[in-house]
């Protein structure tokens, strides 16, 4: 069958150094990758504070070694302990500074610390099961700076209470954060259900991390949501730069020939990785 090509492609959940952990590239040699595979743009996500200040230095550095083309860097704030948590300010520092993604927490939320036998962390609701104040707060910020709102690891019952909050507020651009992923552990049948309700984005992504430098394929789940879903509502994300994963460019292009040759068109492939992820970036 023929060979998918990654020209014009958007990934916006890459993990890069600088970070706590090791990564597979730099934010320059994952810029580097990006361009020589003729990708569109890449947004860089850490779990430990904001990326759109090192997406900027990886632009301007882009821009004055081969002046102006097509590849753009973005990045985001994830809303863990790093930042405060539910830190209104500090959301409202990012998106000033180009932020295009607020995560909710990751690695900080009580779900996933849970799922690792941890104790503590941030819950996006009260002990009613409504959104926190601060949260509508933040959810306020995104829309007024037309950024995309992520569920990060969050549990599927806040997740659904967040995006009907959200939604009634009058925010579109949600994007639900790996809905695969055994932390985050949403059935099929509720990935399903939030998209009907809601019409939001699922993230599907390349693997997931079982544990102990483990890493689990996701692509035969993928395809079988992608199918349940369609792909109007379905970004191809890889989470990639982990060293244990192939290098980002590599797992990219992986993940969308196993779809193609299961039968998903290049029609499909480019509305989940290019129109859906382009139309929420605003660089359609």
């Amino acid at each position: 069958m023929d060979k998918v090509s990654l020209k014009g492609v958007i990934d916006l959940h890459v993990h890069s150094h600088p970070d706590i952990r090791e990564r597979a590239y730099t934010d320059f040699q994952l810029m580097e990758a990006g361009r020589r595979v003729g990708a569109r743009a890449i947004v860089i996500k850490t779990h430990h504070g904001t990326t759109m200040d090192r997406a900027y230095l990886v632009n301007e550095y882009n821009k004055k070694v081969y002046g102006d083309n097509n590849f753009q860097m973005f990045g985001g704030i994830t809303l863990n302990a790093a930042v405060g948590g539910f830190n209104v300010v500090a959301v409202e520092t990012a998106l000033k500074l180009g932020a295009k993604i607020v995560w909710m927490p990751t690695t900080y939320a009580e779900n996933h610390l849970k799922a690792y036998g941890k104790i503590g962390g941030i819950k996006c609701i009260d002990k009613n099961k409504r959104v926190l104040p601060e949260v509508e707060e933040i959810i306020k910020l995104i829309i007024k700076y037309d950024a995309i709102l992520g569920t990060g690891h969050i549990s599927p019952e806040e997740i659904f209470i967040l995006v009907k909050r959200a939604k009634e507020m009058g925010l579109n651009k949600i994007v639900i954060t790996h809905p695969e992923f055994w932390v985050v552990g949403m059935s099929h049948e509720d990935q399903i259900k939030i998209v009907k309700e809601y019409d939001v984005y699922l993230e599907r992504c390349y693997a997931q991390p079982m544990g102990g430098g483990v890493y689990k394929s996701n692509l035969e789940d993928n395809y079988e949501v992608i199918k349940k879903v369609g792909c109007n509502n379905i970004i191809v994300d890889t989470d990639g730069g982990q060293v244990e994963n192939p290098n980002w460019e590599i797992a990219f292009e992986e993940y969308m020939q196993y779809l193609y040759d299961r039968g998903i068109s290049k029609e499909e492939l480019e509305i989940m990785t290019i129109k859906n992820a382009a139309k929420l970036l605003g660089i359609e």
